[in-house]
């Protein structure tokens, strides 16, 4: 297991401060830093610092891509053990897909690969999937949303 890297207040503050809200505006991480009593640069410096070290795995804005034109599925696979790192490789090369985790199962065939499939266009879905399953060999199974939520889940970051 990887060793934590160490956050400070101020770190802890920018986490929280950043979940929402976003300043929209010419120069919005000037506005954002500002907020937190820093320069510009010190905050994209501790953002990358913070991204670089695994604090945060992601750091963007969400968009409804929907709204756009374009559509988005949660796609899995079943990826043996010995392929796992050839199959992840391919499937992280596509710049369709985010979010790609492993989940351990104690069950042969299960789904152990889940990833987001984005693409700009609803037909952009089944090329992607195509695509993957040509590269990897392994069947792709997406499961588009039936409905959707809206959870606006913040998390504050302890110390």
């Amino acid at each position: 297991m990887r060793e934590a890297a160490p956050i400070d207040a101020t770190d802890r503050a920018i986490i929280d401060g950043l979940q929402g809200g976003f300043p929209i505006c010419e120069r919005p991480y000037a506005a954002a830093a500002g907020s937190f009593g820093i320069s510009e640069t010190e905050l994209l410096e501790r953002l990358q610092r913070m991204l670089a070290t695994r604090v945060l795995t992601r750091f963007g804005p969400m968009f409804q891509v929907e709204r756009m034109g374009g559509a988005f599925v949660l796609a899995a696979m079943c990826v043996p053990d010995a392929e796992w790192l050839r199959v992840l490789e391919i499937v992280n090369a596509f710049p369709e897909v985010a979010h790609n985790y492993r989940r351990e199962s104690d069950r042969n065939g299960a789904f152990n690969m889940w990833f987001v499939l984005a693409t700009e266009t609803v037909d952009g879905i089944d090329a992607a999937v195509r695509q993957i399953e040509e590269a990897s060999g392994l069947p792709v199974f997406p499961f588009p949303k039936l409905q959707e939520y809206f959870v606006e889940m913040k998390l504050a970051v302890r110390s």
